[in-house]
């Protein structure tokens, strides 16, 4: 198993100490408290001023109450997962689990980004065929709710760009580190032996120095 000497998918290195000051600034973090806001707002509005007498108010949609409600409260319960996986990132040694993470990130922030925007057109144009000429209650809860899914649109949208953007940053990492070359290699052709010249290549394998045979003088 891979093991994190450094920094990978945009994080520090494995083991350092948790600092919370350093925490709240990351974008990703930043971005998920605006999506509990958000996500709170929306369900809350919806839960507490959306209905009455049992019946949505929203051109009588009850579905169309259900639907913000529900992923209102599935956002929240998600953000509220990934702030504990932000938290321990930076002390997760393995890096198939940063990839892991970072690609549920990745998934969850753009499929919640689509979710966001369905709901928003579902919720403006139910409230849009709603007839307010009775309506005395509600209102002001109906538009907070589809202004803040709108607003979610944005926040969720941001966070599978950032997402994506350590992804991108991991996988480069990793090419970069896997052609790395050990620049003290020696090369793997070696010289000849007996080669007393710099460059091993020059002299020619089966070169031989030539001898002078011994002559002796005749003796009369």
């Amino acid at each position: 198993m891979s093991t994190v000497a450094g920094g990978a998918f945009g994080s520090g290195k494995a083991g350092a100490p948790f600092d919370p000051v350093e925490y709240i600034k990351k974008p990703q973090v930043i971005l998920r408290l605006l999506c509990v806001l958000f996500s709170i707002v929306v369900f809350g509005c919806i839960s507490s001023g959306g209905w009455y007498d049992h019946k949505c108010i929203m051109n009588g949609d009850d579905n169309a109450c259900r639907y913000g409600t529900v992923i209102g409260v599935f956002a929240f319960l998600i953000c509220l997962t990934f702030l504990v996986v932000d938290a321990l990132f930076d002390n997760l040694s393995s890096i198939p689990h940063r990839k892991y993470a970072v690609l549920a990130d990745l998934a969850i922030s753009a499929l919640w980004t689509f979710l966001w925007f369905v709901g928003f057109c579902y919720l403006a144009d139910a409230w849009r065929r709603t007839d307010k000429s009775g309506l005395h209650r509600g209102r002001d809860n109906v538009q907070a709710a589809i202004a803040f899914s709108f607003f979610s649109i944005a926040s969720w949208g941001a966070l599978a760009f950032f997402a994506f953007r350590r992804y991108r940053l991991g996988t480069q990492e990793a090419f970069a580190s896997g052609y790395d070359q050990d620049p003290n290699a020696s090369s793997p052709y070696s010289s000849f032996p007996g080669s007393d010249t710099g460059d091993p290549y020059q002299q020619p394998p089966f070169s031989q120095q030539k001898e002078t045979p011994d002559y002796q003088q005749p003796t009369y």
